[in-house]
């Protein structure tokens, strides 16, 4: 059993032709590897989830909702940009209007710069966040971010899906259940439920519970290191409510099983229960060997080559286990990443400690 890893452990040769484009025609319509049981792949359904779980579980889900972060705009020179809105720094519209972002320029502007944006607003570049040498850019939009990104935003699709968003994303690629605004990226692994699904979880006495966590742009940063630990995770915010922590323990206590709905969720409860209910950014790196305190089983969706997400879920199944469903999967045809389909696994004991 493999228990040093690197970079290329977590590499696969993946059909082009397999990254999903455009979500299934329904939302529960797409498939399910059921990959629970080590060693065995099972195809199933997504409307099939309720069956698989137990009355007594308790279904986790990220409530985070995707803003149209990606706005367009011109320097002062004419040349195009784009910005990619992180993270609102200034929540409340009378509060400043301060955000961080990507910038994607030819030329990068020297603060004080006022940027003329697509809608006849303006952004004036401050620095870097959160510091002199931060990764991002601190802006000072000219009026509320969340309306100016409402009005004049576009969906942030991944890097990886090649259309222009549509009305059909601005719809698709968010949750049912979506309520807090602030993610750059969809919590994929829930997009697959729809009210029927919801209601089949609900009469099967199966509960359900939330966190909020924004996902970042830099879920979709690659792993630049061979040696992983050499890796630096991006921070996200992220919340657990007391109704969830209660949830959670009253699960626990009846026999229940916690699942998670995406990979979101699990770094955000394994990030509470390791640092505390008053963490509320986490950069956890959740890699073999980590032991999980409250995740049994994750709903997730496929996962990048070499991305820190596949560490994660192999951390969590087992890497053996983990590789032989992803063959599995490429062989039966089954769609890739975020409008791709799902794999349902269950916790499995770590085989040595540290990571």
């Amino acid at each position: 059993m493999k228990t040093s890893f690197t970079l290329s452990d977590f590499d696969f040769e993946l059909p082009e032709e397999l990254i999903a484009q455009h979500p299934a025609p329904q939302r529960s319509a797409s498939r399910l590897l059921d990959g629970r049981t080590a060693g065995e792949a099972h195809d199933r359904r997504f409307a099939e989830l309720p069956a698989l779980l137990n009355p007594g579980d308790l279904l986790v889900f990220n409530d985070t909702k995707v803003v149209k972060a990606r706005l367009f705009g011109k320097k002062a020179s004419g040349g195009q940009l784009e910005l990619l809105i992180e993270r609102v720094l200034s929540p409340h519209a009378d509060e400043g209007h301060e955000v961080a972002a990507h910038m994607k320029v030819s030329k990068k502007p020297l603060p004080g710069a006022v940027l003329q944006m697509d809608g006849g607003f303006t952004a004036t570049l401050l620095g870097r966040w959160p510091a002199e040498d931060g990764p991002l850019y601190h802006f000072k939009l000219s009026s509320d971010p969340y309306a100016l990104m409402a009005k004049y935003g576009h969906v942030p699709l991944p890097p990886y899906i090649t259309h222009t968003d549509s009305a059909d994303d601005e719809q698709r690629y968010q949750t049912v259940f979506a309520k807090h605004p602030g993610a750059v990226a969809a919590p994929t692994a829930a997009l697959h439920f729809d009210e029927t699904v919801l209601s089949d979880l609900a009469a099967r006495g199966i509960a359900t519970a939330s966190v909020t966590l924004h996902v970042g742009a830099g879920t979709f940063q690659p792993v630049k290191t061979e040696r992983i630990s050499e890796h630096t995770m991006h921070f996200e915010r992220f919340e657990v409510p007391q109704a969830t922590h209660d949830a959670i323990a009253a699960c626990k206590a009846r026999g229940g099983r916690v699942v998670a709905v995406g990979t979101t969720t699990v770094r955000a409860l394994e990030s509470s229960a390791k640092f505390g209910p008053g963490c509320n950014d986490t950069n956890i790196f959740i890699t073999p060997g980590f032991q999980f305190e409250v995740v049994d089983v994750l709903l997730t969706n496929f996962h990048l080559p070499k991305s820190t997400l596949m560490m994660l879920v192999s951390a969590f199944s087992g890497y053996e286990h983990i590789m032989a469903l992803y063959r599995h999967a490429i062989a039966q045809r089954y769609r890739f990443f975020s409008y791709g389909d799902a794999m349902l696994l269950a916790r499995q004991p770590t085989p040595f400690a540290g990571r």
